[in-house]
């Protein structure tokens, strides 16, 4: 069923169909009747598969990652689809609009897509607010009883207008803003689509973010996990370096990866439409092995210490079963969900249960 309607979508501008599926979803799920209806066929609600990371309960391992739902508009949603977690971001300081339109792409023919976003968001003082409400009325009115409400990720950067060298001050900012409202946080230097932000993988940089972040979080009784987003780009000297940095100040995890600027992985896309879409970042089928290789390496050279969130290429649960045996504790999907639509989640759960009972 989804497989036609999906045609039907992909006929359109990639960005402009999502906001107008998001938008009648969430007219829908604002139905009760509709939104019970809705969760009844998408919903794992099977046992077996919560998990503890980083002191966080989640639900199952499945989530949502950074990207799709850049400003929390569509929390009850995601939920209602059965995510054990969605990561809302990247939140910056001030309202950006992003870059230019066109900016989304799809590569069907190697189930992936390329974008070139720019961090727009809302800002984050009103995506914090976003937050607060949606906590209060989980408060009141969860979606499923006797189930912890679904786990939320706080994705922060920087601004554009921001010089590298005062970058820190928009990640406290972020992190102040959204500490009482979020469960986690992932700091992005990794996008490709933000002039200059790579640079702040180096050592000095971003030792000197994290380190920040980590004094502010001391100063709090109850700590958040801090993870750190990274580029499946990295040679393997500066993962090294990275995993190595990620152990010295204590994070909580790592999350592999963001999106590539490397298109060899473009088997059956042409030249000619992988030219017309051009800069920004590939995700997708082509970075599922060097998301998952990076995985392995984490493991390695952590000795397992070091706690990873997988994603990259996972569109069913084949694919995040791979990610998990590499030693990843959860996974996210992003492109996966564009083309295998709102079953995702749940086909995902169900698979990883079903290897749990064979194993």
């Amino acid at each position: 069923m989804y497989s036609l309607l999906r045609k039907f979508l992909f006929l359109f501008d990639a960005e402009s169909v999502h906001h107008f599926v998001m938008s009648a979803f969430r007219f829908f799920c604002g139905i009760p009747v509709l939104k019970k209806i809705i969760a009844s066929h998408f919903t794992y609600l099977g046992e077996g598969l919560e998990k503890e990371f980083a002191g966080l309960r989640f639900n199952n391992p499945v989530g949502l990652a950074a990207g799709f739902d850049k400003n929390a508009r569509y929390l009850r949603e995601w939920e209602t689809l059965g995510f054990g977690h969605v990561e809302i971001g990247t939140v910056t300081p001030l309202v950006q609009g992003g870059n230019d339109r066109p900016r989304m792409f799809r590569l069907p023919e190697d189930r992936a897509l390329i974008n070139r976003m720019g961090f727009n968001n809302d800002g984050v003082k009103v995506i914090a607010h976003r937050l607060k409400e949606w906590k209060e009325k989980q408060k009141i009115h969860p979606l499923h009883k006797n189930r912890p409400p679904m786990i939320i990720g706080g994705n922060i950067g920087k601004n554009k207008a921001t010089p590298n060298e005062e970058a820190w001050k928009d990640y406290d900012i972020c992190f102040r803003t959204l500490f009482d409202v979020v469960d986690y946080f992932v700091v992005n230097v990794s996008s490709p689509n933000t002039p200059g932000l790579r640079e702040l993988q180096e050592k000095d940089a971003l030792g000197r973010i994290l380190s920040h972040l980590q004094t502010l979080n001391k100063a709090h009784t109850i700590r958040k996990p801090i993870l750190l987003k990274i580029a499946p780009d990295l040679t393997e000297g500066q993962l090294d370096d990275i995993i190595d940095l990620a152990v010295s100040t204590s994070l909580d995890g790592l999350v592999v990866a963001n999106t590539s600027l490397d298109r060899t992985g473009l088997s059956e896309t042409s030249a000619k439409m992988a030219a017309a879409a051009g800069a920004g970042g590939l995700s997708g089928a082509p970075i599922k092995n060097m998301s998952t290789a990076m995985i392995r390496r984490i493991k390695e050279r952590s000795e397992g210490s070091m706690k990873v969130i997988g994603s990259g290429g996972i569109f069913n649960a084949s694919d995040a079963a791979e990610k998990l045996k590499a030693g990843a504790a959860l996974v996210q999907v992003w492109t996966g969900f564009i083309y295998e639509g709102p079953a995702t989640a749940r086909r995902i759960c169900e698979g990883i249960r079903r290897n749990l009972n064979h194993s």
